[in-house]
């Protein structure tokens, strides 16, 4: 069981963005230390609650301070991006970090984004943008100059000014060849782009934004592609991400859930009011659909959405949730605002030393039986 980071991040407002972004860089500094595998960084363009604009600059800080921890992008969103400018920067960073990089990529989720960059028209088009984008990345990467690309959604060309004895005209390789790992964001239920990550072979990463009851579907979506495309669909190249919290005892959680103005409380607040903003409407984070959204409080998403205790109840807790979605490969422990900086600093601890072990034994031992 590897472990890993999933950081949208998400902060309060009216926090000083430089304190925010370091509280950031302390956390997944911190994770490096302690052994975890991976840290996904998201990107956001007009939202002061989420800071990064650009996931490759971040890391790239990130670089001299960690040793082994790999850098995801949790996501680029292409739908929003030209695809010369991603392939360039990915490629740059790919070289930056030696291949400490994933490439993680999705159609663009926060609202603000999509309107000020005028891709919020029609909402299903996203995903088959985020496909043609990708295509021409990959293109980009394998093929020089010249260039036309004159369908679809990004049209371009590079055909006159290209200097091949002086590599004008090219953009650059990626250190990883033929290219990065890349890794599709699923969030929804049914989603085409777990069928698509399948049949490709590409990561799928299941965001902590929403109840794992529905992650579920992404994996038998994956399943499904890979059958299709008739290479095995092996589980341990899944990534999870989920809202946890370790503490030292069942109490100390306890006591942190009632407190309303804590971190937890302010972040799943955003997303109860997003939901009914954006008339999606809240089935995402239930447990039942059948509970009323009337009835389905913050505080209520709160608990039903968050994995928080003691090591023993958070471990506990994994196992109803690995019973129910199938095994995994790395658990991403979603970042939130470190409103209590040594109670959050403990809890990455504990889910390295005490948890994960545990859990690891767990799924090997479901494997076998299976």
């Amino acid at each position: 069981m590897r472990l890993g980071l999933f950081l949208m991040p998400f902060h309060h407002h009216e926090r000083p963005v430089w304190q925010a972004l370091e509280e950031d860089r302390q956390s997944i500094i911190l994770a490096d230390r302690l052994g975890y595998a991976e840290a996904w960084i998201g990107e956001h363009f007009t939202s002061a609650s989420e800071p990064v604009t650009n996931p490759l600059m971040f890391c790239a800080t990130l670089l001299p301070e960690t040793k082994q921890i790999v850098f995801g992008t949790g996501v680029i969103n292409l739908p929003q991006r030209h695809p010369v400018q991603v392939a360039a920067e990915a490629a740059m960073f790919d070289h930056l970090s030696r291949g400490r990089f994933i490439m993680g990529v999705g159609p663009g989720g926060l609202a603000s984004d999509m309107e000020v960059m005028a891709t919020s028209a029609d909402p299903a088009a996203r995903p088959k943008v985020t496909r043609e984008a990708i295509e021409i990345i990959l293109q980009l990467w394998r093929q020089n100059a010249p260039w036309r690309f004159d369908q679809g959604h990004f049209r371009f060309t590079l055909e006159e000014a290209v200097w091949p004895q002086y590599g004008v005209g090219q953009v650059i390789r990626p250190y990883q060849q033929p290219h990065p790992p890349i890794a599709l964001s699923l969030v929804t239920p049914n989603s085409e782009s777990a069928v698509e990550a399948g049949k490709r072979g590409w990561i799928p990463v299941t965001g902590n934004f929403s109840h794992y009851r529905h992650a579920t579907s992404h994996w038998q979506g994956y399943a499904r592609g890979a059958a299709e495309a008739g290479h095995p669909a092996d589980p341990s190249i899944w990534r999870v991400a989920r809202s946890i919290l370790v503490t030292e005892s069942d109490a100390e959680a306890d006591d942190y859930l009632a407190d309303q103005g804590n971190a937890l409380h302010h972040y799943w607040s955003f997303f109860h009011f997003s939901a009914q903003a954006g008339g999606r409407g809240l089935n995402l984070y239930k447990p039942d659909s059948a509970i009323p959204d009337a009835d389905y409080t913050v505080d209520r998403l709160k608990r039903a959405v968050t994995i928080i205790g003691s090591p023993k109840r958070v471990m506990d807790q994994l196992v109803a949730m690995t019973d129910v979605i199938g095994p995994f490969g790395t658990l991403l422990l979603a970042g939130h605002e470190w409103d209590k900086p040594a109670l959050w600093r403990r809890s990455l601890e504990l889910m390295a030393a005490e948890v994960a072990p545990r859990l690891g034994q767990h799924m090997r031992a479901r494997l076998a039986a299976e």
